[in-house]
């Protein structure tokens, strides 16, 4: 895990209204926890305010107390103490009121937002942002204390706001800009040129206001975030046992206190503010406070007081926030519509949906979270979260629907929805959970009196009425005061019918005539508006939205993944195991895998079940790369191996349940997936054929010898890899190489009279390392275990078909009907294990070439890079063709290969002026770290990233492909320093691809050899093996061995002369020996 680079939180808190929601909102701060938004050691609470209207002051003294418990307990005091503050990293995030919008209140309202970088996929509510905001933004680099952010405001703040924190005291508040206009229905600040706040002033007088703008024409808002210092936090703290401010927390009240409305912002901070009097502080009140009784009154005043006496000596700052914006979130449907519509930094109109037909989605809606089916119309200035919907349906503009579900979809066919607001609602009655909804107009004010200037679905309350033939008498009781008949308190919205459960029609009947709808209506039981907020179930609004997003994903996997997208659904995937709603998406992985047309897209829907199965196990079980050959997942890979997709999906699938129980099965069940998926890119990689062309063999005894050249590759280097290679395409620039003036890869071969193969690995003056004698098929059967004696060589006569491995026929007769005796194969390489260099695909290309030729067969060049990579996947060591073409082909060229299948490669050698190619050699060396590359699980994790499509990994690809185009071009110009910038980029992406592939000792070496070089690289995928370096001047071997000589850290390296071999490996026929 990359290491935090926020905040590092000690506590959150977040603070709400209702006892009910406080296990749904700690679940969903939990979630956060588990995405990586906050730090696993942070300690989560979600608090409930002591009373529905104790005010922002009191819920924050409240949370603090509380916080101060856990740690005090955590830390073993048996009481509060405010020593526990003194290192603590404090957030305390204020849900507020009631939200008319979303029944999760302002914090968990989604906006139009989707995070590409995200690593785990999500909705974005207004929490997630300002959690950001807080955590990587305004809170980088601050000292110790307790932040305090309310939720009820859209901030966008610039990554970097310039804040000192040096010698910090007091508290200081947080201000973006806002216009003049703005203010006179908000707060704002008076400060001096020091950033010290004089005043705030909630709806000031033109005046007041006209002292508070800036050069820049803006006024300094009220913008709801304060961070308080260890010491004011600490008299904070102290202050909750001194009455009336007991009252403010739970201790208080249930000490049996009255109950205090305490401001944060209009009586804590405004006693520090420096204009401020002890006698009108005393005197006033805060805009919190609703009117009360002389009770009420002297309360605020004594709890002012003791405010006064203990923080007034607290200096009070302002940071200012000039690119920043601030919107708070009203009960005007309008400005929340212009919201969720409005385009903004990262702000899409289709976020974490699936549409159908988004063609009938005109500019300026959004929809978020939801599933259209059909044809859905969605005028501009329009929005729809969280519901599932199926057309026929219009919605013009100036519409909000959220939370409808398919069901609801008939009622909406035929109508013509403009202006309105739509939303269903999950409510607990007992233990009872019933969905209810609620229509409003756009414009319509929620307590506005129905006599005065109020309205109803855009009209005036007396026109409804004449409309629907419904009665003020309906809808409000006969000793509700007549300036309380308003819409929020209009019962209208029916809960309990006695025919059946009320659905979307008994609403949307209120916008047409009366009738029969009307006495349905009127015999139903009702709620308003008001009612309904006190019964929410907010634990299963949230469960409907996150079940809805998870479906809403099936339709990307299937997108993604049909449609050879390259996004990544890693993120997804995370997501998914997180909450645990991974059942659904294994489906539909095993859907798409099972229903696949073609072996690329259900090879990378299988990468992906081993990915969820990975995210399962937490992290725990082991390394992901392992062995992939357990018995129990044989019949499914037979299966697949015999092309029968859908049977050996559901093998596979039938398998793994039996896997699931602990991360380690889990684990292990990732690698048989992996392993299901290499069968698929071996299919796809042979898919590929090759011919040869026959002549009379050489005689028994004959030796046809072939020596190869070795290969540096100089760009592009993993895009010739299956499957990138034939899902992107493929470019690499390589040159074949003479080491000290040899060729050292080589193979011999020849027939011999007895009816078996000889084979004998060693090097090339003789000395033998292994040698082995097949006489039975059985003798050949580990030909698929790379790591088995002589299993290239064995992999090589079943793939130049001199071996029937399935054949009944044993492998005697095989060998003395068609050739009249066996084989026997001698190969060698000078190059040590690990060398970076293509060997091993070098020395197969050699293979090949001896036994097509001592049986008879020529094989083309062409047709020979193809027969390696065949051999590679018989050998299940993968890799790519770059090694076979920069060995087997002379000189310096560019091999390509474009997206498709069957796999082509196409090679063309690069022109160089005059005389370069030996001024190359000159300026060329190998240097031996004396490191052998042990990441032999390397290949695994490029192909894992690969197919989860990870942004960085797919941008690389990109990358290596340009640079190998830009390399070409500067061999053909002769340009060193060009070739230099070329290498230096192209092992940067290396190590992009396959991190971890530079040693330390590796980095020592190649910092004291910089100097001296226009470029360098480790050969082949890095993590040890060779460094090859084209130097600023000419013959430097001495001078680099001197350098390296005095390079702490190094051993056992050697320096070794490069020549470009232009005429690539030789094939030479030897008569025949005694010993044959």
């Amino acid at each position: 895990m990359e290491r935090w680079q926020g905040v590092d939180w000690t506590v959150i808190v977040l603070t709400c209204q209702y006892k009910h929601s406080v296990y749904a909102f700690q679940k969903e701060l939990e979630v956060r926890q588990k995405r990586e938004q906050v730090p696993r050691g942070t300690i989560l609470l979600t608090v409930e305010d002591p009373e529905a209207q104790v005010g922002s002051g009191g819920a924050t003294l409240n949370a603090l107390l509380v916080t101060a418990e856990h740690l005090s307990a955590q830390a073993g005091y048996t009481v509060v103490t405010s020593d526990v503050l003194q290192s603590a990293r404090i957030l305390i995030m204020h849900m507020g009121r009631d939200f008319p919008f979303d029944d999760c209140g302002r914090a968990f309202t989604c906006l139009p937002v989707a995070d590409p970088a995200a690593r785990v996929e999500s909705l974005t509510c207004n929490l997630d942002v300002l959690l950001s905001i807080m955590t990587h933004k305004l809170g980088r680099g601050s000292p110790p204390g307790v932040w305090v952010c309310s939720t009820d405001m859209i901030l966008s703040v610039p990554t970097s706001p310039e804040i000192v924190w040096d010698d910090f005291r007091g508290a200081r508040v947080f201000s973006l800009p806002g216009s003049v206009t703005y203010a006179r229905d908000h707060g704002v600040y008076l400060i001096d040129s020091q950033g010290l706040v004089h005043n705030i002033f909630y709806r000031g007088t033109e005046i007041q206001i006209q002292q508070c703008v800036r050069p820049d024409g803006k006024v300094p808002l009220v913008s709801g975030i304060v961070f308080f210092s260890v010491e004011t936090a600490e008299r904070l703290l102290a202050i909750h046992v001194s009455p009336p401010l007991d009252a403010c927390t739970y201790m208080g009240l249930d000490s049996g206190a009255r109950p205090v409305q305490l401001s944060l912002f209009f009586d804590i901070l405004l006693c520090m503010a420096r204009d401020v009097n002890r006698e009108s502080f005393l005197a006033g009140c805060h805009p919190e406070m609703g009117q009360g009784d002389t009770d009420q009154a002297w309360g605020q005043r004594n709890a002012r007081a003791v405010l006064w006496k203990e923080l007034r000596d607290q200096p009070l700052s302002l940071a200012y926030i000039p690119d920043g914006t601030y919107e708070y979130m009203t009960s005007s449907a309008s400005t929340h519509l212009c919201s969720l519509t409005l385009p903004r930094d990262l702000f899409a109109q289709i976020v974490h949906s699936q549409v159908e037909k988004p063609q009938f989605l005109e500019a300026g809606c959004s929809v978020v979270n939801s599933l259209l089916e059909g044809e859905v119309h969605l005028g501009p200035g329009s929005a729809i979260q969280h519901c599932q919907l199926q057309g026929p349906i219009h919605i013009g503009p100036g519409c909000l629907l959220l939370g409808l579900d398919r069901a609801s979809s008939s009622a909406l066919h035929g109508l013509a929805l403009h202006d309105l607001i739509l939303q269903g609602h999950h409510i607990q009655l007992r233990d009872t959970s019933i969905q209810v909804f609620t229509l409003i107009g756009r414009q319509d004010d929620w307590q506005s009196p129905a006599l005065g200037k109020g309205t109803y679905l855009n009209v005036p309350w007396t026109e409804f009425f004449q409309r629907t033939g419904i009665w003020d008498g309906d809808i409000w009781d006969v000793d509700t005061p007549p300036e309380e008949h308003c819409l929020l308190t209009a019962r209208l919205f029916p809960v309990f019918s006695t025919s059946r459960s009320p659905g979307l029609q008994d609403v949307l009947w209120l916008l047409g005539s009366s009738g029969g709808s009307l006495q349905a209506w009127r015999a139903s039981w009702r709620m308003s508006w008001k009612q309904i907020q006190l019964y929410l179930d907010q634990a299963a609004t949230l469960a409907s939205r996150r079940t809805l997003f998870f479906q809403q994903a099936q339709g990307k996997v299937r997108r993604v993944l049909e449609g050879r997208q390259d996004h990544s659904l890693l993120p997804l995937i995370r997501a998914a195991t997180h909450e645990g709603c991974h059942g659904l998406l294994l489906t539909t992985l095993d859907q798409v895998a099972a229903q696949a047309e073609d072996s690329g897209v259900a090879a990378r829907a299988l990468a992906c079940i081993a990915d969820v199965l990975g995210c399962m196990a937490g992290g725990h079980g082991g390394l992901r790369s392992g062995p992939a050959a357990n018995q129990k997942w044989a019949l499914a890979f037979q299966y697949l191996e015999r092309g029968d997709m859908a049977r050996g999906v559901e093998e596979l699938a039938r398998e793994r349940t039996k896997w699931l129980g602990r991360p380690a099965l889990l684990v292990r069940a990732a690698r048989h997936y992996e392993g299901a998926e290499q069968i698929l890119i071996r299919q796809a990689v042979m898919s590929t054929f090759y011919s040869v062309t026959t002549f009379e063999p050489p005689p028994f005894g004959h030796w046809v010898v072939v020596e190869c050249p070795a290969r540096v590759d100089f760009s592009g280097g993993w895009s010739d890899t299956p499957p990138i290679t034939y899902e992107h395409g493929g470019a690499v620039v390589d040159l074949a190489i003479l080491v000290d003036g040899q060729r050292p890869i080589g193979a011999r071969a020849r027939r011999i009279t007895q009816p078996e193969l000889r084979l004998s690995i060693g090097t090339h003056s003789g000395e033998v390392f292994t040698e082995l004698v097949c006489q039975s098929l059985e003798d050949l059967q580990d030909y698929c275990q790379p790591h088995a004696p002589g299993a290239l060589l064995k992999a090589a006569f079943i793939c130049a078909q001199i071996v029937q491995i399935h054949s009944p026929k044993s492998l005697q007769t095989q060998l003395h009907h068609r050739f009249g005796g066996g084989f026997e194969l001698y190969t060698w390489s000078d190059l040590p294990h690990g060398s970076g260099l293509g060997t091993s695909s070098i020395l197969a290309g050699a293979v090949l070439v001896a036994l097509h030729e001592a049986a008879g067969e020529r094989v083309g060049t062409q047709a020979l890079i193809h027969a390696v990579l065949h051999l590679e996947q018989m050998l299940t060591t993968g890799g790519g063709w770059q090694d076979q073409v920069g060995g087997l082909v002379p000189g310096i060229k560019i091999g390509r290969s474009r997206p498709r299948l069957p796999l082509k490669v196409e090679v063309e050698e690069i022109s160089v002026p005059a005389a370069f190619i030996q001024t190359l050699n000159e300026h060329l060396l190998l240097v031996y770290t004396g490191k052998t590359r042990l990441a032999r699980n390397l290949l695994q994790d490029v192909l894992r990233n690969w197919y989860a499509r990870l942004p960085a990994v797919v941008d690389n690809v990109q990358a290596l492909m340009r640079n190998a185009e830009e390399c070409a071009q500067a061999f053909s110009q002769g340009n060193l320093p060009l070739l230099g910038q070329c290498l230096t980029r192209y092992w940067e992406q290396k190590k992009c691809m396959a991190p971890g592939c530079e040693p330390q000792a590796v980095r020592r070496m190649m910092d004291a050899l910089k100097p001296y070089v226009y470029g360098q690289s480790l050969a082949g995928a890095g993590g040890g093996g060779f460094l090859y370096l084209l130097t600023k001047e000419p013959r430097q071997k001495e001078v680099l061995e001197s350098v390296l000589a005095k390079t702490e850290g190094l051993e056992k390296y050697s320096i070794h002369l490069v020549e470009v071999d232009t005429q690539g490996f030789s094939l030479q026929l030897l008569a025949s020996d005694t010993s044959a």
